[in-house]
């Protein structure tokens, strides 16, 4: 069979649905490929590029005119009647905001399959062109913003003065929202984000950001893996929360999109409370925006000085790489959809993957695909069918329950530790020797001191941080060494135990150095 990559011909597209590098894949998947005169020009990929890696080169109605064709975006009428019977397209479809296309693909007979409808399930994730666009977009969004700001992401400290850092805000914690608060991070701003799903917090904070809470707010995902709308209550909930932190913010990054369609998450009020200068970055502007001054594909200044980005293209501004991944996306579906890696597309409409991302076929419209569980594929056989919401609310409280007391039995524990830890210091300091009131009272301020020294070094500097502490493992290395064979036996036993403790911290920590710096060391 032969796949047609046809030129994108929506208006400031620079994308393109393969790259050499994945033609390449394409090939030994056991396809011919056939890409468009310049299809891959704007995303800087030259024809020879993807002849050399075994492609054809062909005009439009060759391309389209293939067995099957993979887009970025959905065809315009005159593409999509180039079409034949039978054919397979594979692209980024939206069914569910453009409804009116679906019977198109009906009406000529073609196989559609929605990249952007892949359900989100562990074992689909390679082929989530959502994820990948979403990715590319979080990162983009803070380059994007400290374009406009009039100031620097990282606190400087400089003869002339201290600057503080920027103040970023990040409205969601999904894909695009953690891409930013990593971009963000790395840069040096106090990043902040919330989420209404409190699972994403873990993930927020393991991006260097501080979680913002809202317990009132509260949202869980629907059977396909995709967020549901907000109730009116926890609307409420969230735009107070909203309302607060947009206010301090220097930058505020939205990315709340469902299904296509963007809630209004920052209204006038809130935006006209914001500080002039700042800028609000909205992810969601293709669904509408978050904001309520975003203008899809413009750039808006507020009467009080507030910028507004509703960019729609920020993944084509990266046209070389996002194309890449897109290009991967793909492959990845066709290796899913070759089995016997021999050109031949077999279409299996009882793998969950393959019937939720197919819109139509053979002339039978199949959108909206059955609903699927987000443990779809992984459950085995004769598993225990979906708890009712009731036994889901009971199983909620049980946990609830669980965590409050195992919480209070901590809280216990740490209690009883504290108070006896206070009462052995007190007995040391009252009857020790004087020389132990001296050392305690250097080990104290050590602590002290250490404690804030290092919560305050930043996240980029972990690794430096642990050059040094490296170092000081090293100290303690060779005055443990020095004190085994003292003659007090206690003695000897702490040395023996800091000499231990000393080299675990050193040869890990070389180890965990030499891993990380092995990640910037590009491949001779």
């Amino acid at each position: 069979m032969r796949i047609g990559v046809p030129r994108e011909s929506g208006e400031g597209q620079r994308l393109v649905a393969a790259t050499p590098a994945t033609v390449a894949k394409l090939r030994k998947l056991g396809y011919d490929v056939v890409v468009e005169h310049d299809a891959g020009a704007a995303a800087n990929f030259s024809d020879d590029a993807f002849v050399e890696a075994g492609a054809a080169t062909g005009s439009t109605e060759e391309v389209w005119g293939s067995d099957v064709v993979v887009a970025v975006d959905a065809p315009a009428d005159d593409r999509l009647a180039l079409l034949r019977p039978g054919a397979v397209l594979i692209a980024q479809l939206f069914p569910g905001t453009h409804p009116e296309r679906v019977d198109d693909y009906r009406a000529r007979g073609i196989t559609a399959m929605a990249l952007d409808a892949v359900p989100r399930i562990s074992r689909a994730q390679a082929l989530d062109t959502l994820s990948t666009m979403s990715n590319v977009s979080g990162y983009r969004a803070v380059i994007e913003a400290a374009a406009e700001f009039q100031g620097m992401f990282t606190g400087q400290v400089t003869a002339a003065g201290k600057t503080p850092p920027a103040t970023v805000f990040v409205i969601g914690g999904g894909v695009a929202g953690l891409a930013a608060i990593g971009t963000a991070s790395s840069l040096g701003a106090d990043v902040r984000a919330f989420d209404v799903r409190p699972e994403a917090g873990e993930q927020i904070e393991s991006m260097g950001a501080t979680f913002v809470q809202a317990e009132a707010a509260q949202q869980e995902v629907s059977s396909d893996g995709y967020a549901r709308e907000l109730t009116a209550d926890q609307e409420a909930a969230t735009a107070r929360m909203y309302a607060e932190e947009s206010a301090r913010a220097d930058i505020v990054i939205t990315t709340a999109l469902v299904r296509g369609t963007a809630p209004r998450t920052l209204t006038s009020e809130m935006i006209a409370a914001m500080k002039p200068g700042s800028v609000i970055v909205d992810l969601a502007a293709s669904g509408g925006g978050n904001a309520e001054a975003t203008v899809p594909g413009q750039r808006v200044v507020t009467d009080n000085g507030v910028v507004v980005l509703g960019y729609t293209d920020l993944p084509g501004r990266m046209p070389a790489q996002t194309s890449q991944l897109y290009g991967t996306n793909i492959v990845n579906l066709l290796a899913l959809l070759t089995p016997g890696k021999d050109g031949e597309l077999v279409l299996d409409l009882d793998d969950a993957v393959q019937r939720g991302m197919t819109v139509a076929r053979a002339g039978e419209i199949l959108w909206p695909p059955p609903p699927v569980s987000v443990s779809a594929g992984s459950a085995p056989a004769g598993a225990a069918p979906a708890p009712t919401p009731q036994q889901h609310a009971a199983d909620l409280a049980a946990a609830a329950e669980t965590a409050q007391a195992k919480a209070r039995l901590r809280t216990q524990r740490l209690t009883f530790g504290g108070a006896l830890a206070a009462v052995l210091v007190i007995l040391g300091l009252t009857y020790g020797p004087e020389t132990f009131r001296g050392h305690f009272t250097v080990f104290a301020l050590a602590v002290v001191i250490g404690f804030y020294v290092i919560s305050n070094v930043s996240h980029s500097l972990h690794t430096p941080l642990m050059a040094q502490t490296n170092a000081i493992s090293g100290i303690i290395l060779v005055g443990a060494l020095l004190q085994l064979g003292n003659d007090n036996l206690v003695v000897t036993i702490l040395a023996f135990v800091a000499a231990t403790v000393a080299s675990i911290n050193i040869f890990g920590g070389f180890l965990v150095s030499r891993r990380m710096i092995a990640m910037f060391r590009k491949d001779a």
